[in-house]
C-alpha cells in the first residue's frame, strides 16, 4: 500500500504545476545524440503524450543530424560543415528532406501514438518561410555560402494552432521554403525558437545531452539552475557560455525577450527529465527568465 500512497503523493505534488500550465503551449526541441538512443527519445515521446493528456499543448520540433549524415554517406555525398552549419547543396537537400520528413518525423509521431497520444507530422516547408543564410568569416571577412540553408523570416502558425485546438501534438521538421520556391534546411534550434515566438508559447525547452549550463564544464555539481537575462553577457565574456552552448543560450534569451516567460535547457538522457523540469519545484536543468 505504501508504494501506491507514494504514487498518489507524486501526483499531488504535480497538481499545482498541471493547473498552472493547463491550456498553455510548450515548444520542445529534440535533437542531438539523444536521437541515436531509442529508449531515450521514446521516454521523451511518452512525456509529450503525458503533457497532452493533462491539458498542456506541446509542440515538438526535431532535428536528425546523425541520421542525415549516415544517409549522405550511404549515397556517397560528402558532409561539410562551415561554422557549425551543414553546407547543403542540391543533392544534400534531397537527402535532408527525405530523412526528416519521411523517416524521422513519422517515426516520432508513431511513438507518441503508441502511448495513446494524438500526434500529426507537419513538414516545416509548409509553414516556414526563409531567406538564404548569409555571413562573413570573422577572420578573413570572406563571404560564407552554406547553399540551401535558410534563416526563418515568417511562420504560418494557423495549421499548428488548428492541431492544438483538436488536442493533437504537432511534430515539425526544421525545413523552410525560400522566395525562390526552393527547399531550405534550417538549424533546428532556430526553427524551434521561431515557432515558439510565433505561437507566443508559455515555454520553450531544449533537450540536449548535457545537464544544462555548468559554471565548470567538467563538474556537473556546478549546474546553474536559473539564469536571468542580465547575467548572460557576463557569462559569455568569462567563457562560461561558449562552444555549442552559445547559440542555444542566445536562442533561449531571444525567445524570452520576445515574451516567452521561460526557456529551459535540460538533459534528455535523464529518464523523464522533461516532466521533472515542468512539474516539480526543483527542476533538473537550466532555466532563463526575465
Amino acid at each position: 500500500m505504501d508504494k501506491f500512497i507514494e504514487k498518489a503523493s507524486v501526483l499531488i505534488e504535480a497538481l499545482p504545476f498541471i493547473q498552472q500550465f493547463r491550456g498553455e503551449t510548450v515548444v520542445v526541441k529534440l535533437g542531438g545524440s539523444i536521437m541515436e538512443h531509442k529508449d531515450g527519445y521514446s521516454r521523451i515521446m511518452q512525456d509529450i503524450a503525458f503533457m497532452e493528456c493533462v491539458g498542456l499543448r506541446p509542440v515538438v520540433v526535431h532535428g536528425g543530424g546523425k541520421a542525415i549524415s549516415r544517409a549522405m554517406k550511404e549515397n556517397s555525398i560528402a558532409t561539410n560543415f562551415v561554422h557549425g552549419l551543414r553546407v547543403t547543396d542540391e543533392k544534400t537537400i534531397h537527402v535532408v528532406e527525405r530523412v526528416l520528413n519521411r523517416e524521422v518525423n513519422p517515426h516520432l509521431v508513431g511513438i507518441i501514438q503508441q502511448y495513446h497520444g494524438k500526434a500529426r507530422g507537419i513538414y516545416g516547408e509548409d509553414i516556414i518561410r526563409v531567406e538564404k543564410m548569409t555571413g562573413k568569416d570573422p577572420e578573413t571577412n570572406e563571404e560564407l555560402d552554406w547553399g540551401y540553408v535558410g534563416k526563418v523570416e515568417e511562420v504560418d502558425v494557423e495549421p499548428v494552432r488548428a492541431y492544438l485546438r483538436s488536442d493533437i501534438v504537432p511534430v515539425i521538421t526544421p525545413l523552410g521554403k525560400g522566395p525562390d520556391g526552393h527547399l531550405y534546411n534550417i538549424n533546428a534550434d532556430d526553427a524551434a525558437t521561431a515557432i515558439a515566438c510565433a505561437l507566443n508559447a508559455r515555454k520553450i525547452v531544449f533537450l540536449t545531452d548535457v545537464p544544462g549550463l555548468l559554471r565548470d564544464a567538467e563538474d556537473k555539481s556546478t549546474l546553474i539552475s536559473s539564469l536571468h537575462l542580465s547575467e548572460i553577457d557576463e557569462l559569455i565574456n568569462r567563457g562560461v557560455i561558449s562552444g555549442g552552448m552559445l547559440p542555444k543560450i542566445r536562442g533561449m534569451a531571444g525567445a524570452v525577450k520576445t515574451g516567452i516567460k521561460k526557456a529551459h535547457i535540460i538533459d534528455a538522457s535523464m529518464p523523464h527529465s522533461l516532466l521533472l523540469e515542468l512539474f516539480t519545484s526543483e527542476g533538473v536543468g537550466t532555466e532563463i527568465t526575465k
